[in-house]
Parts: structure tokens; C-alpha cells; sequence
């Protein structure tokens, strides 16, 4: 039985609030996960299984209602948007959520986080090489689940393979950034573009695809998830910083213990002055360089703020989630959904984790 048999329906109606839409979303998503992690080797589903919070490291379930599901969230509006039953998305949905956790299985290990979401993540509970191959597994699901549609399939696995391209490409900017000494912002802006921007572009426009609809559409769908993508890392990289770790999962301050040219430290590297001299000579390292101690996170944190980089980050945020609503005005979208998908960019903007 194909995956998009097994799938809980949605309701005909296409609308509902921004929360409605995230529970719909998660009672039509989860059956088809479920169904996809399933299929794989036992060993690997049982890691696919805990990095999705759904079971504990010995495999048992967990009463937890998992990820906050954007990205498939923001297919099934596309395909509602695109005047189709939101269930047509659910394959794009479900493709795109196993490629973005396949991203974070392997960013863990990249940048050698411990824990995700109050969590001990995969690599550090099963080891490094099994949470590369867990990844690996969820990539190549991903493809699985659409080309086995039977409509519009290979259009959206061409969509979904050119985002996650991109994805990699941006990754690999992220991690080559990490050697020099001196990035620009729009060097910065362009390798979010690539790293955030293109799978939630994927997002946001996949269930058109499936659903048939016309190019300019799905252009547009796809331009408002590329300014959601880019509104979505200014915040991510706000959080990294000044985030709740109650609420983000992760140590305050995590971004710049770690070094990490995020867009608000590369604004406020860009601004000059004596405090952004000072900034770059604690955030600037060698590869291998030793982490900040808290002192000098609380410094550079300070420094960053000093220097502009984080209203900088806050007006860029708005600024792309004005050109994310502004593009979803180019073209006739069912209104219902027009009007959800402009609350969930909102919310991306507005969010605490």
C-alpha cells in the first residue's frame, strides 16, 4: 500500500486558524512518517524513530507530540492554496520533513551538539556512524515517498533534490565560513539563502506541484518559503544568541561558544569600530581554536548588540517576511489558506524555539 493511502484526511473545508492548520497538519503527517521510517532497516527506524521524539532510546513510545511540523504544514497550505485538497501535499510534506531531520542528524555531528530540543542527540546516544547512515536513510526516503506518486511525482522530487542541493551547498559555505577571517553579509545572506531558504521555498511550493498547478504559482509559493527560509535563520540565529534555552533546547549563547559567523555577528563584524575590533578578535579563530568561556560569550553577546548586528538581524527578519506576504500577492490563491500561510510566516518571525 503506498504511503498516501494510509494517510488520515484532512477536512474539505481548506481553512481554519494558523493552530487548526499545525493539527491537521500533524493528524494527516504522522501516519505517512510512521509509515516511511517503517519501511527502513530495523536499527536505523529505531533512530529515525528517537530523533523524531517518538520513542526513547530503547525504542519504547513516547506520549510526545514531536517537531512543531512547519514545512509540511506549509505544503499541505500550498496545495489547499493552489485551490486542491490540502491532502495532496501530504507526500511533499512528509519528504520535506524527513529531508529537513536528515539536516539536523547531520548538522549535530558537524558541529558536535550534545543535546537537541532537552534530548541527547542521535551521533552522541548511537555513535557518529550510525547517525550519518540514519540520515542517509531519511534523504534517500524522502525521494522514495514521491516517486511513488502516481501524479506529478518526478516533478516534485526534481523540486524537492534541487532544494536539498542547495541545502548541502549552503551547509558546506556555513562550515567554510568557519576558516576565514573575513565574511561579508551578503556572502553570509546569499549561504542562508541557500541553507534555510531553499527547502522551505521546496515547502512552501510542493504541494502545488503535486497538485498540478500552474508555473506562476507555483513560483510565487516558492518565493514566499524562500523569504520565510531567510526570515526563519535571522530569528534561528537571534535565538542562537539571546535565546530562552528553556525554550530553544540549547545552551545560551551556543552560536558564539562555538565561533559561529551567524548574520547578527557578521552585521555587527561589518560595522567597524573599536567594538567591532574587539568583537572579531574574540569570535575570529583558528580552525580547532577553543570554545568561549562564559565570560567572553557574555561579552560578545554584548559586543554584537553594541555593534547593531542584532536589530540588524530584527529588521531583517521583517523585511523578508514582508517580501514572503508580498509575494504570496502575485498570484489568485484560494483565500483560506492565502490567509494561513501569511499567519505561519508571522509566527516563524515571532517565535521563542
Amino acid at each position: 500500500m503506498r504511503a498516501s493511502d494510509r494517510m488520515t484526511q484532512l477536512p474539505s473545508s481548506n481553512g481554519g486558524s494558523l493552530p487548526d492548520a499545525l493539527a491537521r497538519t500533524r493528524s494527516a503527517i504522522q501516519p505517512a512518517m510512521e509509515h516511511a521510517v517503517r519501511r527502513m532497516n530495523p536499527d536505523i527506524a529505531r533512530m529515525a524513530s528517537y530523533h523524531l521524539g517518538w520513542t526513547d532510546t530503547d525504542g519504547r513510545p513516547l506520549d510526545a507530540p514531536g517537531g512543531k511540523l512547519v514545512r509540511p504544514a506549509l505544503a499541505l497550505l500550498s496545495a489547499a492554496a493552489a485551490w486542491a485538497e490540502p491532502e495532496i501535499g501530504v507526500p511533499g510534506g512528509v519528504a520535506v520533513e524527513l529531508v529537513h531531520n536528515y539536516s539536523l542528524i547531520h548538522d549535530d555531528i558537524i558541529d558536535g551538539d550534545t543535546e537537541r530540543h532537552h534530548r541527547p542527540t542521535v551521533w552522541s546516544v548511537f555513535g557518529i556512524g550510525p547517525a550519518i547512515i540514519a540520515g542517509d536513510a531519511l534523504a534517500v526516503a524522502a525521494q522514495q515517498v514521491l516517486l511513488e506518486c502516481e501524479a506529478h511525482g518526478s516533478a516534485a522530487a526534481e523540486l524537492l533534490a534541487d532544494a536539498t542541493a542547495a541545502m548541502i551547498a549552503g551547509q558546506a559555505d556555513d562550515i567554510a565560513f568557519e576558516r576565514q577571517s573575513t565574511v561579508s553579509v551578503d556572502d553570509c545572506v546569499a549561504m542562508c539563502a541557500a541553507k534555510t531558504g531553499a527547502l522551505l521555498g521546496a515547502a512552501a511550493s510542493i504541494g502545488a506541484v503535486l497538485a498540478g498547478a500552474p508555473p506562476a504559482t507555483i513560483g510565487a509559493l516558492r518565493d514566499y518559503g524562500g523569504h520565510l527560509g531567510l526570515a526563519f535563520q535571522a530569528v534561528d540565529d537571534l535565538l542562537g544568541i539571546w535565546g530562552n534555552p528553556a525554550r530553544t533546547g540549547k545552551p545560551a549563547g551556543n552560536d558564539l561558544r562555538r565561533r559561529k559567523k551567524s548574520l547578527p555577528v557578521v552585521a555587527a563584524l561589518a560595522a567597524g569600530g573599536d567594538e567591532s575590533d574587539e568583537l572579531r578578535a574574540l569570535v575570529v579563530g583558528t580552525p580547532g581554536a577553543p570554545v568561549l568561556d562564559e565570560a567572553q560569550v557574555t561579552r560578545a553577546a554584548y559586543l554584537v548588540e553594541a555593534c547593531g548586528g542584532r536589530e540588524w538581524a530584527r529588521t531583517r527578519a521583517k523585511s523578508h517576511l514582508d517580501g514572503a506576504l508580498g509575494a504570496l500577492e502575485r498570484v489568485r490563491l484560494s483565500p483560506v489558506p492565502h490567509r494561513t500561510l501569511a499567519d505561519l510566516a508571522a509566527f516563524v518571525v515571532d517565535r521563542e524555539s
